[in-house]
C-alpha cells in the first residue's frame, strides 16, 4: 500500500504525472493488465496523449495565470489520476484500498504542497520553484512505479 501512498502524494503537486509515469510502464508490459484502464494506457497514441499532458501541466504551471492546485477542477484531476494510480500499485485484491488511500494522500498534499511552494515562490520565484518542484515529483512518480513494476 505504500506505492499507492507515494502515487497520491504526487498526484497531489502534478496531476497528470501519475499517468504518464504508469503510461511508460504500461507501454513495457509492466503493470497488471486486469485493472481497467491498463491496456488502453498502452496504447501508443493515449501513453503519449497521457506524457504530453503531463509536460503540459508542468509547462503551465510556471505561469502567472496558473490556478493554484486546490482549486475544484484542479483536485477533480487529482482524485481521479489518484484513485487509478492508487489501484493499479496496489496489491491484487487491495485495489479499492489503494485508490482510497492514494486519494486522501492526494487532497491532503495539494494543499500541503501549495502551502510550501507559496513560502518557496516568495523567496525564489514561481519558476525556478516550479522547476525543482517538477523534478522532486517526477523522479518520485519514476521511483515509486519503477520499483513496484
Amino acid at each position: 500500500m505504500l506505492a499507492s501512498l507515494l502515487i497520491g502524494l504526487v498526484a497531489g503537486q502534478r496531476a497528470m504525472t501519475p499517468l504518464a509515469v504508469l503510461a511508460g510502464a504500461a507501454q513495457r508490459g509492466a503493470l497488471p493488465t486486469e485493472v481497467p484502464g491498463v491496456r488502453l494506457l498502452s496504447v501508443p497514441l493515449v501513453s503519449a496523449g497521457a506524457v504530453a499532458l503531463a509536460a503540459a501541466e508542468m509547462a503551465g504551471d510556471k505561469m502567472a495565470s496558473a490556478p493554484d492546485r486546490t482549486v475544484p477542477a484542479g483536485l477533480l484531476a487529482r482524485t481521479l489520476t489518484a484513485a487509478f494510480a492508487g489501484a493499479v500499485l496496489a496489491e491484487p485484491g487491495r485495489r479499492t484500498e489503494g485508490a482510497g488511500l492514494a486519494v486522501a494522500a492526494a487532497i491532503g498534499a495539494s494543499f500541503v504542497g501549495l502551502s510550501l511552494r507559496k513560502r518557496a515562490m516568495r523567496r525564489f520565484g514561481q519558476t525556478p520553484t516550479g522547476f525543482v518542484e517538477d523534478a522532486a515529483v517526477l523522479a518520485l512518480a519514476q521511483g515509486i512505479v519503477s520499483r513496484r513494476t
